[in-house]
């Protein structure tokens, strides 16, 4: 049987359209001060933590080989990142436990210190268990970030620094958290040499 042939590109025409434009919108002088945040986390040791639920936990774990490898190659060492939603055993004993609103405040408040930052990735900004670690950072003075689509939600009041891309569809969200982190990277590998002179 012949496959009918189809034409998709207008789907595809149209998502390139909305992504563009939802970059084209966003306040990129935001993403500055968690640049530099970061940086000083390299030069310091501060710790940085990041959480996410679904398809933001999956950038989340993405993010962190980007900055612990990638990063450490190009630079000599990478960030000391961590992501919340990477251990399995850890993650279903707190829901089973405490609940699964604590998942990532528990581990927060057990693994940072004052000063570490907090990274969360939300499309809605609603979810329970980042309301809680947002919170959590706040008792523990830990810097809050978070990158959010839709309205922002709850988070976007709770965030030290809200980084709001406004987008009303999910994977256009999600898509915009690993193009800021593919960014900071390159900040980070554009600064090489400036970096290798300071930990000589």
């Amino acid at each position: 049987m012949q496959q009918q042939k189809v034409n998709f590109s207008p789907v595809y025409r149209d998502y390139v359209t909305r992504l563009n434009t939802t970059l084209e919108k966003f306040d990129w002088s935001k993403l500055d001060i968690l640049a530099s945040d970061l940086l000083d986390c390299w030069e310091t040791g501060r710790q940085v933590f990041i959480a996410g639920n679904g398809g933001s936990a999956g950038n989340a774990n993405h993010i962190v080989n980007d900055f612990v490898y990638p990063v450490s190659k190009q630079m000599g060492s990478g960030l000391r990142m961590h992501s919340l939603a990477a251990n399995q055993a850890v993650m279903t004993c707190l829901a089973n436990d405490e609940g699964y609103d604590s998942i990532f405040s528990y581990q927060l408040a057990v693994l940072s210190n004052p000063g570490d930052v907090l990274i969360v990735l939300s499309g809605s900004g609603n979810s329970e268990n980042i309301i809680s670690v947002l919170e959590e950072a706040r008792r523990r003075d830990v810097t809050s970030y978070a990158f959010l689509g839709y309205s922002g939600g709850k988070a976007r009041e709770l965030a030290d620094v809200p980084l709001h891309f406004d987008v009303d569809d999910m994977q256009i969200a999600e898509d915009t958290q690993l193009i800021s982190f593919h960014m900071l990277c390159q900040v980070l590998y554009s600064l090489k040499s400036e970096f290798l002179e300071v930990v000589q």
